[in-house]
């Protein structure tokens, strides 16, 4: 075995003994209040607040995925924490177009935040 060999060698085990130490990230606990809507109408047509609850379901069974706009504009895009994992629009179309409360773990990478939600409600009349 060559030194280049045992090098490469050194610094793949020390890059995977280094991820497995960091191991799985848990997620930050929060309660996010905000309106479900689909992603492409929160990106591309800047709203605050869904144009409506026929619009947002059509959306979503085209194929679109429901996110939670939240009050500080941050926007949360819903996962699931199986794997595989699966899509959570079934779990928001009930509450599409709705201001919501849902609590859950929070995750973020590289700008963008992913829920898994433990439960969700609506906020009803505090819309």
């Amino acid at each position: 075995m060559n030194i280049l060999n045992v090098l490469r060698s050194s610094l793949l085990f020390a890059f995977l003994a280094a991820a497995l130490a960091a191991g799985p990230s848990t997620g930050k606990a929060v309660t996010v209040k905000g309106y479900v809507l689909d992603s492409a109408c929160a990106f591309t047509k800047g709203l605050d607040k869904p144009i409506s609850r026929e619009c947002a379901v059509a959306c979503a069974k085209a194929g679109s995925p429901l996110v939670i706009l939240s009050d500080s504009g941050t926007i949360y895009w819903p996962i699931g924490e199986t794997t595989p994992s699966n899509g959570q629009n079934e779990k928001l179309l009930p509450f599409a177009g709705q201001k919501v409360a849902a609590r859950g773990k929070a995750f973020q990478r590289g700008g963008s935040t992913a829920l898994v939600i433990e439960k969700i409600e609506s906020l009803g009349s505090q819309q």
